[in-house]
């Protein structure tokens, strides 16, 4: 494995630096990134869609561990590099794009990409998220046709906080991980295991898919147009939010409210997943 000197005196030489407009920060920390890939829990058995490989310190240990791993990379800078360095292993798949432009589903059911049966795939995600795209990737990947049966990302320490959130500060992103998935954080990593350091420290999650969604009776479709609508103005409460989000007198939201036995005079953060499932069938009904 190569050390954080010369893996970083390699990308010098090719004059291949982060770049702060792709949120670039490379881990180089050995401890946390084997940590990491043991969170995923990899077998022979496994593919792995890996997120942002940069320059392959994860997509290493990765390959050393699954049976298949197709790694997105946004930077065409890096794609070269990373081909060469791997150009050993038959068992990867590298992949020149944006993840929040592809078909999460599609990549990992080609055969000749992902290297497994074309439907339904099982696969597992791995990713060292940029800050800036974490809340957009996180719903593309777990509301993927056929999603990942397990999910390990690095983010921003207080987004990891907010993943696993319980009442009173609940948010649409701690709704949209706990409505599909069990979360829990695995590590902490401080700023200081990252090329160039961020100004904050980072936290692993790992979310395990849940074989049916924590709320029954109602489509995710269903459920997140109301949380949506109820976060729509964190502020007020929910009588209000509600009603200016769904286009409905206050009234007829106090009413789903009731219906759902939720007071409402409180505010979206304190609701728990299942007052959301309650409020998203009075509202259907």
């Amino acid at each position: 494995m190569a050390g954080k000197e010369s893996l970083l005196a390699q990308l010098s030489a090719l004059g291949i630096h982060p770049r702060k407009g792709l949120g670039q920060n490379f881990l180089v920390d050995p401890v946390h990134r084997g940590r990491i890939v043991a969170a995923a829990q990899l077998g022979p058995e496994d593919a792995v869609l890996e997120i942002g490989p940069g320059p392959g310190v994860l997509t290493e240990l990765l390959l050393q561990q699954a049976g298949r791993v197709v790694a997105v990379e946004l930077d065409d800078r890096l794609i070269p590099f990373l081909c060469a360095r791997f150009a050993a292993y038959p068992n990867l798949s590298i992949v020149h794009g944006d993840i929040l432009k592809l078909d999460v589903t599609g990549l990992m059911s080609d055969p000749a990409i992902a290297g497994q049966p074309a439907a339904p795939p099982s696969y597992k995600v791995v990713a060292n998220l940029p800050y800036y795209i974490t809340g957009a990737v996180i719903p593309h990947v777990l509301e993927a046709g056929q999603p990942p049966v397990l999910t390990v990302v690095t983010v921003q320490r207080e987004v990891a906080e907010r993943m696993i959130a319980r009442p009173p500060d609940m948010s649409l992103l701690a709704l949209g991980v706990q409505f599909y998935c069990n979360a829990q954080i695995v590590d902490r990593i401080p700023a200081g295991a990252f090329y160039p350091a961020p100004k904050v420290d980072s936290a692993v999650v790992r979310m395990r898919r849940r074989a049916e969604p924590a709320v029954s009776g109602v489509t995710g479709e269903q459920f997140f147009r109301v949380a949506r609508a109820g976060f729509g103005q964190r502020r007020k409460q929910l009588r209000n939010s509600l009603a200016a989000g769904l286009g409905v007198p206050p009234p007829q939201a106090e009413a789903w409210l009731r219906a759902a036995g939720v007071d409402p005079q409180r505010r979206a953060e304190t609701l728990t997943i299942d007052e959301w499932g309650a409020l998203a069938k009075a509202v259907q009904a």
